[in-house]
């Protein structure tokens, strides 16, 4: 299944210790089999969203040859009550791809519900934000130079085949998008893994390493996975934002004072960071504690749930049910400001922190949840078996989590 396809299916095939070894540092290439992936994307699919979609430039574009197309070679501007915009014109589009062009269309895992789930199945086992990005190419020519990106990618091989070379990293390691040094050249030993992709196969490739992907005569699809890890720069920032909280670096710098007493003032800066770093207590500046922060910052899906986040229209025993939050946020018992007067304060509410923010719920609440953490995607009914709670009371929780956008719902099969 597509929904499971990374922290399963692919997970199994590369290994067990593949995340704590190869991620982001090896090139890795495994095959699962297209029956894996033949769902993510079909030539169908692909054929009605381009019909049903605003994908016009730059979402969707075309490269020839490392050069962008001309939109106007493929698009024309139509005003639509008085605000103009690009529509694709399919035979203009038809003649630039026979002629060697590749198709890109960015962010498809935002209109396809079946890539949407793949990525968000890849955030939760790398635990990072991801963006899914297709590429079309008939023939054997090229869209793009050799080149490389600045974020780590699965490349999933959906139809037909492409042949790539990876070469490795370049002169500059682990480069940046926004990066002191752009004098990063390419290596000149021979390619660290090169191949030919067919439907079923998965590449990892790191940031920073160089490739050249061209066709193979047919007609080839791929989906890049794409997404960047924290880095030691992240960290350095979070732990920089938090310095708000000392009195000492909201100071005025010492700009007129002595020289001995600006250099008494940088060590004085020095130690205080440094006790901010090394600090012991649970909201030190460790890399544990900012991958936390990071973690409960993580974005949800825009997602909506209507009509039932609305109104009381009833939830049929098929409604499906699926947890907003992507990675598994901590419940915690307790008010943030309990009732010192209330002895079951802490026993009537439950915590949780989804995007940023925080949420106190009732305790009625907790079995639903443990239930969507452990199995993100369930429908009512099985929520109701879950839980042991009775239909009434699990229906008005789901809609409780639904109207606070932690729970997505959707029409199950008896729902017309």
């Amino acid at each position: 299944m597509t929904r499971y396809l990374f922290t399963d299916t692919v997970h199994r095939a590369l290994g067990a210790d593949f995340r704590a070894t190869e991620l982001s540092t090896q090139v890795r290439h495994v095959d699962v089999g297209a029956p894996a992936v033949t769902d993510l994307l079909t030539w169908t699919a692909l054929s009605e969203l381009l019909s049903t979609r605003a994908v016009a430039p730059p979402r969707m574009r075309l490269h020839a040859k490392g050069t962008p197309v001309p939109a106007d070679r493929y698009t024309e501007v139509v005003d639509s009550s008085g605000v103009s915009s690009r529509i694709i014109r399919p035979d203009a589009l038809y003649r630039e791809l026979r002629a060697g062009a590749s198709l890109v269309l960015d962010a498809v895992d935002r209109l396809h519900p079946p890539v949407r789930a793949a990525a968000d199945d890849l955030m939760r086992f790398v635990r990072e934000r991801v963006q899914v990005n297709l590429y079309v190419i008939w023939g054997d020519s090229h869209g793009f130079d050799t080149h490389w990106d600045d974020h780590d990618t699965f490349i999933v091989q959906l139809a037909g085949t492409k042949h790539w070379q990876v070469h490795g990293p370049g002169s500059r390691p682990f480069p940046l998008r926004v990066d002191a040094d752009h004098a990063h050249t390419p290596p000149g030993s021979a390619p660290a893994w090169k191949g030919v992709l067919e439907a079923g196969h998965v590449l990892h490739v790191p940031r920073g390493w160089w490739h050249t992907v061209t066709g193979t005569g047919d007609a080839s699809m791929h989906l890049t996975f794409g997404f960047a890890p924290a880095t030691g720069i992240d960290w350095a920032r979070w732990l920089v934002e938090r310095l708000h909280e000392r009195e000492l670096f909201r100071r005025d710098l010492p700009r007129f004072a002595s020289t001995e007493l600006q250099q008494e003032w940088h060590r004085d800066l020095v130690a205080e960071l440094t006790r901010m770093a090394e600090d012991p207590g649970p909201e030190n500046g460790s890399i544990p504690s900012y991958l936390r922060h990071r973690d409960e910052r993580f974005p949800r899906r825009q997602v909506f749930s209507l009509p039932w986040a609305v109104d009381q229209t009833p939830l049929a025993e098929d409604t499906v049910v699926e947890f907003a939050a992507i990675l598994p946020p901590e419940l915690e018992s307790g008010s943030d400001s309990p009732d010192p007067g209330n002895s079951q304060d802490s026993e009537d509410v439950i915590r949780l922190t989804v995007s940023g923010r925080r949420y106190q719920l009732p305790q009625v609440t907790r079995p639903a949840l443990e239930t969507l953490i452990e199995r993100p995607r369930v429908d009512l009914g099985e929520l109701v078996t879950a839980t042991g709670q009775d239909g009434p009371t699990v229906a008005e929780v789901v809609r409780t989590l639904a109207r606070h956008h932690l729970v997505h719902l959707h029409p199950g099969p008896s729902t017309p």
